[in-house]
């Protein structure tokens, strides 16, 4: 811990004011934490538990701990950072910092990839400094509380509508929105909530206004015999170039609960690179009636396996380790065979499978949309 310093609240809240743009805080808690609040302008910063796990005593690389955020990680290696300010949720200084934390593990990141940059943990975490100065927070507005199904029943029931069609599309991200067909069928809703493109992931479902908005069909079934995974990639990609165009998109099928919701969970699991568990925790607090079939949930499983294992297969090439003996040309063409052949029906891998298939999608045999 010799190389973090201490910084107080008032201090990171003068930073903020004065010269924000030099300094860069980065939020060590779980994605989910990092959602519900966090300081204003911070990045959150964190790892896979299995390869926190299987790096003990590798320093694992800025890719590892700060996914999706390239402009940051070339302003950390080029020194453009006065400070570098850690924080989780109340650690009170640098003395109780934990050895397998993943304040080491940032602590230790950065220090090997960042030049000359001053590093710091905020004295109290954002427990502290939310209590000090909530103005400086960003807090996620009070979700609604998740109801059991028979009150969902009775409350559709007595209403007369489909639970799925009431309310609105739910926000996920700042540029993803998640909703049903019915919402998708209404200008005023899309235009509303500033919806500039619409990725329809169904066979059925039309597109109501073409040269209204930017549109994408994924011509899926909600059934156990569609391979939905094989569009993951193309996915993820089209939501990337309405994100980087400064647009929102909103992802939808017909109930907005199968489909759909696969979609946007494929997605916080590539990009933000957490488990599908968190990512199913995080979508259910914005949609509590999300539930992707049983063959979509196996396959966003697998997805899960092969982000897992191409993660550590980077983290272990990167830090040359002696555990990854020399390439094994059967090997890979084994794995490479099991990706493209094997159902995703009730096959859950856990095996490293051949870290390619993330980089170059399968789509070329997919239907056109």
């Amino acid at each position: 811990m010799e190389d973090l310093g201490e910084m107080d609240c008032p201090v990171v809240k003068r930073f903020l004011k004065d010269d924000n743009a030099k300094c860069l805080l980065l939020d060590c808690r779980s994605f989910l934490a990092f959602n519900a609040g966090h300081i204003r302008g911070a990045v959150n910063a964190r790892c896979y538990t299995i390869v926190r796990r299987r790096a003990k005593g590798t320093v694992l690389s800025l890719d590892q701990i700060l996914a999706g955020d390239e402009e940051v990680r070339s302003r950390l290696r080029s020194g453009m950072y006065s400070a570098v300010v850690l924080y989780d949720e109340r650690t009170p200084d640098s003395e109780t910092v934990k050895e397998d934390s993943t304040l080491t593990l940032v602590l230790n990141a950065v220090c090997s990839y960042s030049s000359g940059t001053q590093i710091y943990l905020l004295k109290g975490g954002y427990d502290r400094f939310f209590s000090e100065y909530p103005e400086f927070c960003i807090k996620t507005k009070s979700l609604p509380t998740l109801t059991s199904q028979s009150s969902v029943d009775s409350a559709c029931s007595s209403c007369g509508t489909p639970h799925h069609e009431q309310g609105g599309p739910v926000e996920i991200l700042p540029f993803l929105y998640l909703g049903s067909a019915l919402h998708a069928s209404k200008k005023e809703v899309l235009d509303g909530i500033g919806i500039s493109a619409l990725l329809n992931v169904s066979a059925d479902c039309p597109n109501h206004f073409e040269g209204a908005y930017q549109y994408k069909c994924i011509p899926v079934e909600d059934n156990h015999k569609e391979d939905i995974s094989c569009w993951f990639l193309e996915a993820i990609e089209f939501i990337d170039s309405v994100r980087d165009s400064s647009g929102r998109v909103l992802v939808h099928c017909k109930a907005g609960i199968s489909r759909s919701a696969t979609i946007c969970l494929a997605y916080l699991m590539k990009r933000k690179r957490v488990r599908l568990d968190e990512a199913f925790e995080f979508v259910r607090r914005r949609r509590s009636i999300i539930s992707p079939n049983f063959s979509f949930m196996g396959q966003l499983l697998q997805f899960e396996s092969q982000l897992l294992a191409t993660s550590w297969v980077a983290e272990a090439a990167s830090t040359a380790s002696p555990l990854l003996g020399p390439k094994s040309s059967t090997t890979t063409t084994t794995s490479t065979t099991a990706t493209a052949t094997s159902p995703f029906i009730f096959n859950f891998p856990v095996s490293v499978v051949n870290p390619a298939y993330l980089h170059h999608s399968p789509l070329a045999a997919s239907p056109g949309c």
